[in-house]
C-alpha cells in the first residue's frame, strides 16, 4: 500500500470532520452552555479535550492562528464553560450537523457502521509520542452511536496527522503564518481572503510575511511559489504522509479501499448539502 493510498482515505474522510467548523449547530450547542458566538465557539470546541489550558498550548496545537486571536477568547472561555461542558456541546452538535447534512437515516446505516468499525481499527496504531492534540481527543471514549463514532475515529486520525503536519512544517522551518501563506499559493485549500482574516493576522503581519518569504526564495515577486518553494511545501507534504501512514498500514489494504469509499460517498453528500460556504476554499 502506497503513501498516496493512506493520503487519499485520508482526504475522503477529513471533509466529515471539518464540516463541523461551518455547522450552525455547534454554535448553537456551544453558546447554549455559555459559550459566546464566533470564534471563542471554535477554540474552546477544539481545544476542550485538552482540559483548561492557557493561550499558549491553543496557539501552539493549532498552530497558524495569530496569537493575539486566540488570547482573545482562551482562557477566558474555561471561565463561562468547564471543558467537560463544551464537549458534550460539542457531540450534540455533531449529531444535529450530521443528521441534517447526510439524512436523519445516517443513525442506523450500516455503511456508516461499517466504516465506524475501520476508522477506530485504524486510530489504533495512532501514536501519542509528539501529538498533544491527537492525545488529548484519544482519552475521550467512543460515542455508541455509529455515525458519531466514526466522527470520533475521523477526529483521532484528523489530530494525529495534524500534529505530525506541524513537526513536518517546523522541519521546513516554516512558522505558522508562513505556512498559511505558502499553502494558500498552492491553490489548494483556503483562498487568501479567507485564510487571513479568519486566522486573525493583519495585513502588516501578513506582509512581513510575504517579505520574509520572498528573501528565502520561497515566493517570487508576485507572491507564487518558486520552484524552491515548490519544493519546501512539498518536503513537509511528503514528510507528513510518512508520519500519518501507520494508521492506514495498520488497518489494510482491503479496509483503506472501503474506508475511501464510504469516506468519500458521505463527503460528496454532505458537501452537496451545503456544509462548506462558497468563498472559502481555492478552487485550484
Amino acid at each position: 500500500m502506497t503513501l498516496l493510498t493512506s493520503r487519499r482515505c485520508y482526504s475522503s474522510l477529513n471533509p466529515l470532520h471539518s464540516l463541523v467548523y461551518f455547522a450552525p449547530e455547534l454554535e448553537e450547542e456551544f453558546t447554549a452552555v455559555g459559550l459566546e458566538q464566533g470564534r471563542m465557539c471554535y477554540f474552546a470546541g477544539r481545544a476542550a479535550a485538552m482540559g483548561p489550558v492557557g493561550a499558549g498550548p491553543v496557539t501552539a496545537t493549532f498552530y497558524n492562528f495569530s496569537p493575539w486571536l486566540v488570547a482573545e477568547h482562551i482562557p477566558r472561555a474555561w471561565d463561562l464553560a468547564k471543558p467537560e461542558r463544551i464537549l458534550g456541546a460539542r457531540l450534540r452538535g455533531v449529531d444535529r450537523a450530521l443528521r441534517r447534512l447526510l439524512a436523519e437515516e445516517i443513525a442506523s446505516d450500516p455503511d456508516v457502521a461499517e466504516a465506524a468499525r475501520l476508522a477506530l481499527t485504524a486510530a489504533e496504531a495512532c501514536t501519542a509520542a509528539g501529538r498533544p492534540l491527537y492525545a488529548a481527543h484519544a482519552e475521550q471514549l467512543a460515542p455508541e452511536q455509529p455515525h458519531l463514532a466514526l466522527w470520533h475515529a475521523i477526529t483521532l486520525l484528523r489530530e494525529h496527522r495534524g500534529d505530525g503536519h506541524l513537526a513536518a512544517l517546523a522541519a521546513v522551518e516554516l512558522d505558522g503564518l508562513e505556512a498559511l501563506i505558502t499553502h494558500t499559493a498552492t491553490g489548494k485549500g483556503f483562498t487568501a481572503e479567507f485564510a487571513q482574516r479568519s486566522r486573525g493576522w493583519t495585513r502588516p503581519e501578513w506582509d512581513a510575511a510575504h517579505a520574509r518569504l520572498r528573501e528565502r526564495g520561497i515566493l517570487d515577486p508576485s507572491g507564487e511559489l518558486t520552484t524552491a518553494g515548490r519544493k519546501t511545501r512539498q518536503d513537509a507534504e511528503d514528510l507528513t504522509d510518512r508520519l500519518g501512514d501507520g494508521p492506514y498500514r495498520h488497518l489494510g489494504e482491503a479496509g483503506v479501499e472501503r474506508l475511501t469509499e464510504i469516506g468519500g460517498r458521505l463527503t460528496r453528500t454532505a458537501v452537496a448539502n451545503g456544509a462548506f460556504p462558497a468563498g472559502v476554499f481555492a478552487q485550484g
